[in-house]
C-alpha cells in the first residue's frame, strides 16, 4: 500500500488534528519568500518622543463586545456610556517601539534592545494585572507585508482583549485535562522529551527550549518554552525575560538565514486575574506565512502543513551548519 497524502497529527495540548504532508519531497524553492517592507512615512520613528524603547498607544479604545445584530446595532449608544479609562483598560491597542530608526528585525538588535521590549511587554501583562479590568493580554509582532506589518519599525503590539482568545483558551483546558490524565504540565514534559529526542530541537540552553511541536499547523512554526514552568509570563524575573529574548533572538536568527521570511510571532500566558500555574506554562510561538490557506483548511478547520516539522528543523540546521542545537 502506497502511503497516504497526509499524516493526520494530534495536538498533545489542545486535541487538534493537523494534516501533515507526507508524499511530497521537500523543496526549498516553494518556500522562498522575503518580508515585504511597508515603506513610506514612520510615525513610530517619532512618537512618542524619546531615544530608547518607547510605549505608544495607538487606541484608546479598540474593542467592542457584539454578540449579535441587535447588539451592533445599538454599539453608539453603548459606546456613549462607556468611561474613557475603563475603555483604556479593557480595550486598548499599544505598541512597544524600538528605539528611533530602529527597522533591523529582533534578531539583529542585539540582546539589550530585545531584552528591553519584552520587559516593556511583561511590565505591560502585570499591569493589567494590577488594573484588573481586561481578560487577556496579546502580544503580538508582525514582521514583513505578508505577515500584517503596517510598519517597517521594530515593535511589539499589545492587546487588551475583552474575552480569552479560543487558542489560550483551549491551550488552558487541554493542559489541564494532560495534568489530570498524565500528572505533569505538558508543556514541561515536551521541555523534557524534545531535547532527548532531537529530531524537532532547534535551540536549546539552561533556560529555554526551542522546538518545531509535533502538530505544527504551519511550515517552520517553532515554539520557545522556559524549562522553569510559571503560567503568567507579568510574573517572569528579569532574568527569565533575558534568557527568552536570548532564545527568540537565535531562533528568529536561523529562520532569517532562510531568506527572511515574513512571519507572526505571539506570546501565549495566563488570562488576567487566573490563577492556573499548576497546569499552564507561557510561552512564544513564531509563525512563518510561507503560504496560502486553502479550501480544504476553509472547509474543515484542519490546518494543512505542507512541511513536516522534522523536515523543516533539518533545513534550519542546514542553514547554520557551525550552529547546532546544543547537546
Amino acid at each position: 500500500m502506497s502511503a497516504g497524502l497526509f499524516e493526520l497529527r494530534k495536538d498533545a495540548v489542545t486535541g487538534w488534528w493537523v494534516a501533515t504532508v507526507v508524499d511530497r519531497t521537500f523543496h526549498r524553492d516553494r518556500f522562498r519568500l522575503t518580508a515585504g517592507q511597508v515603506g513610506g512615512d514612520c510615525q513610530n520613528c517619532r512618537e512618542p518622543a524619546g531615544d530608547g524603547v518607547r510605549l505608544r498607544t495607538l487606541k484608546d479604545f479598540a474593542f467592542h463586545v457584539v454578540g449579535t445584530e441587535e447588539e451592533s446595532r445599538r454599539i453608539d449608544r453603548d459606546l456613549a456610556q462607556v468611561a474613557l479609562e475603563q475603555a483604556r483598560s479593557s480595550g486598548s491597542w499599544r505598541t512597544v517601539v524600538a528605539p528611533p530608526r530602529e527597522h533591523r528585525p529582533l534578531q539583529a538588535v542585539g540582546a539589550v534592545i530585545a531584552g528591553e521590549m519584552l520587559r516593556a511587554c511583561r511590565d505591560a501583562v502585570a499591569g493589567a494585572e494590577r488594573a484588573g479590568q481586561t481578560a487577556y493580554v496579546q502580544v503580538v509582532q508582525n514582521w514583513g507585508v505578508q505577515a500584517g506589518a503596517r510598519t517597517d519599525h521594530l515593535c511589539l503590539d499589545l492587546y487588551d482583549l475583552p474575552q480569552v482568545p479560543h487558542r489560550v483558551a483551549e491551550e488552558i483546558g487541554g493542559a489541564a485535562r494532560f495534568v489530570i490524565r498524565e500528572g505533569e504540565c505538558p508543556f514541561c514534559r515536551l521541555v523534557r522529551e524534545e531535547p532527548r529526542l532531537r529530531d524537532r530541537l532547534v535551540w536549546e540552553d539552561d533556560a529555554s527550549v526551542a522546538f518545531a511541536p509535533f502538530a505544527s499547523r504551519s511550515p517552520f512554526e517553532v515554539w520557545i518554552v522556559p524549562r522553569r514552568h510559571a503560567a503568567d509570563f507579568g510574573a517572569a524575573s528579569d532574568p527569565d525575560v533575558a534568557a527568552t529574548a536570548e532564545a527568540l533572538r537565535q531562533v528568529l536568527g536561523r529562520l532569517a538565514r532562510l531568506d527572511g521570511p515574513p512571519h507572526n510571532l505571539v506570546l501565549h500566558t495566563a488570562p488576567v486575574g487566573e490563577r492556573i500555574d499548576a497546569t499552564y506554562h507561557w510561552h512564544w510561538e513564531i509563525h512563518p506565512r510561507l503560504r496560502e490557506i486553502a479550501g480544504l483548511e476553509l472547509g474543515t478547520g484542519l490546518p494543512v502543513n505542507p512541511v513536516s516539522p522534522e523536515e523543516a528543523v533539518e533545513e534550519l540546521l542546514r542553514a547554520v551548519p557551525d550552529e547546532r542545537a546544543p547537546s
